[in-house]
C-alpha cells in the first residue's frame, strides 16, 4: 500500500482513520535561495524530509504521507531577488489550519507538520494553539534544522552565522538529495559578521535567545546568509540521517501517546 495520501480511495482512508494512521504535512516556500540554489528549495527539502520519515516509521507505525505546501510567508526584503513568492501570513495561516482542520473533520487524530522554513515558526505555533482550541487534538511540529543541529554542527566547516540561509547547511541538503540543481559555479559566502549572546548567528538552527532579523543586520548581496562554498554532499547526508531518526523517535511517541 502507498504511504501517499493522495494515492488513497475514500474506502481506504476510512480504514486508515480506523487504524488512526500518523499524517505527515511538509510545509516549505518558494523563494530564493542565491544563485546556486533553487527557489523551490524549502519545499524540496520538506518533501525528501517527509519521505524519509515516512519510509522509516512505516515498518513500525501506519503513516500517511501529505502533499507538499509549497508556498508560504516570506519576508518583503526577500522581493529583491526574483523567485520570491509571498502568501500572506494570515492567509498562510488560514490554508493550514482548514487542511488539518479538515483531516481532522475525517477523523483523523494525530498529524505532524514538518516546519521547513525560518519564517514560518511563529504562524505555525500559533496555528497548532487554534486547533486544539477548535479540535480539541495537538498537532506536532518539528524541524529537521533543529532536529540536526548536533550533529550538523559536529561535522560543519563553516563558522558562527555561515549556516543561516541558501548556506552550508541547505546546499549540503540539495547536494545530497539533489545535486543535479546546485550550480556549485555561482556559489558565493557571505556569512553574517555580527555575533551576540543574545542573537545566535545561526538563528534559523533553531538557537536563538531573542528574536531580531538577520535580514535587517546585515543586508545581503547575493540572496545568501552563510558559506555555501564548504558545503558538501556527505553534510547532508548526515543531516537527513539525524532528522530523520530524531523526528522519527520522537513521532513514535507523539503517535502512540493517548
Amino acid at each position: 500500500m502507498s504511504y501517499l495520501f493522495r494515492d488513497q480511495s475514500w474506502v481506504q482512508l476510512q480504514e486508515a482513520i480506523d487504524k488512526q494512521f500518523l499524517l505527515i504535512l511538509p510545509i516549505g516556500t518558494t523563494e530564493e535561495h542565491g544563485p546556486h540554489l533553487p527557489v523551490d528549495t524549502d519545499a524540496r527539502i520538506a518533501e525528501a524530509y517527509g519521505h524519509s520519515l515516512a519510509e522509516a516509521l512505516t515498518p513500525d507505525i501506519p503513516v500517511l504521507l501529505m502533499d507538499t505546501i509549497r508556498y508560504g510567508y516570506s519576508m518583503q526584503v526577500m522581493r529583491r531577488w526574483p523567485g520570491t513568492i509571498i502568501v500572506r501570513s494570515r492567509v498562510f495561516m488560514d490554508m493550514v489550519f482548514d487542511i488539518c482542520h479538515s483531516v481532522f473533520d475525517m477523523g483523523f487524530n494525530k498529524l505532524v507538520m514538518l516546519d521547513c522554513h525560518g519564517h514560518h515558526s511563529g504562524s505555525l505555533n500559533v496555528v497548532s494553539r487554534e486547533l486544539c482550541d477548535a479540535c480539541g487534538k495537538a498537532v506536532a511540529i518539528i524541524s529537521p534544522a533543529a532536529l540536526s543541529r548536533d550533529e550538523f554542527n559536529a561535522v560543519r566547516k563553516s563558522s558562527q552565522g555561515g549556516a543561516i540561509h541558501a548556506c552550508e547547511w541547505e546546499t549540503s541538503i540539495l547536494l545530497h538529495i539533489s545535486p543535479e540543481v546546485v550550480d556549485l559555479s555561482k556559489i558565493a559566502d557571505e556569512p553574517m559578521r555580527y555575533h551576540s549572546d543574545f542573537v545566535a548567528g545561526d538563528n534559523f538552527l533553531g538557537r536563538q535567545q531573542v528574536t531580531w532579523s538577520t535580514w535587517y543586520l546585515q543586508p545581503s548581496e547575493s540572496g545568501i546568509y552563510g558559506s555555501p562554498s564548504v558545503a558538501a554532499a556527505e553534510t547532508g547526508k548526515i543531516i537527513m540521517e539525524a532528522a530523520t531518526a530524531n523526528g522519527a523517535r520522537f513521532l513514535k511517541e507523539y503517535r502512540n501517546k493517548e
